[in-house]
């Protein structure tokens, strides 16, 4: 059973990982739009710091709880069946599901260079998918505006998900503004998308389960990264121990 736990007052999912994506190719087959985030220590930090960041998060469908330190503080909380719900086996999960169930799948962010081998690796993955779009748009500011066109495509390709890798916060605040034009559920997956195309490599699966992914992509992408992973994940347990 799907629990709610309040992290820095946002409410988080907690429950097991079939559970939170079953829950969620439902909403999608529902065709009511809205939009999941999967949170991590970095999104949840941000959010804290800036109120229009918050209200987008507390206007979504589902907060997913993406990253150990949330899950741990889920289970500290009372949500004892609380697992990790990250954004590429969020995708890979829901690829699947929804090749079964003949659900179209939009793909909107990542890198122009890295789309057409993210088109490719879906076809070979899922075969059975039905892929609505696969669309890699120009640069866009860290709040994008609404892009009426992007949100007719979308919703002319017929999509029941879309997801939408442009990396944290840029998505969120993509899919608050587009949430009123796209009838189907959006998902923010940060970089699923190169991972999937395998233009960047994930941290192995111990790493992973111990809570240091970060420190592997950290390690990758240190001039990118190392603020985020260095200075925000210290304000996020800064936050939490002083519950503030």
């Amino acid at each position: 059973m799907l629990q709610t736990g309040a992290i820095f007052g946002l409410p988080v999912t907690a429950g097991r990982f079939e559970e939170v994506a079953g829950d969620i190719l439902r909403r999608a087959r529902a065709r009511r739009g809205g939009y999941v985030c999967v949170a991590n220590a970095h999104m949840l930090t941000l959010a804290r710091r800036d109120g229009a960041l918050g209200d987008i998060l507390k206007r979504a469908a589902l907060i997913t709880s993406d990253g150990m330190p949330i899950v741990w503080s889920l289970r500290r909380r009372g949500c004892p069946e609380a697992e990790r719900v990250s954004g590429p086996d969020l995708m890979d999960r829901l690829c699947e599901m929804a090749a079964r169930d003949s659900l179209p799948a939009y793909f909107y962010g990542g890198r122009p260079q890295a789309i057409e081998a993210l088109r490719r690796a879906l076809s070979e993955c899922y075969p059975d998918l039905p892929i609505a779009g696969c669309e890699a748009p120009a640069d866009l500011p860290q709040k994008p505006p609404l892009d009426i066109g992007a949100a007719q495509r979308i919703r002319d390709s017929g999509a029941g998900l879309v997801f939408v890798g442009l990396g944290c916060p840029k998505q969120e605040y993509w899919m608050g503004a587009h949430a009123a034009h796209i009838d189907a559920l959006m998902i923010g997956v940060g970089a699923a998308f190169d991972f999937t195309a395998g233009t960047l490599r994930r941290a192995p699966r111990w790493m992973q389960g111990a809570g240091l992914e970060w420190l592997f992509r950290l390690i990758m992408e240190p001039r990118r990264l190392w603020k985020r992973y260095l200075i925000t994940n210290t304000l996020f347990l800064y936050y939490l121990s002083t519950n503030r």
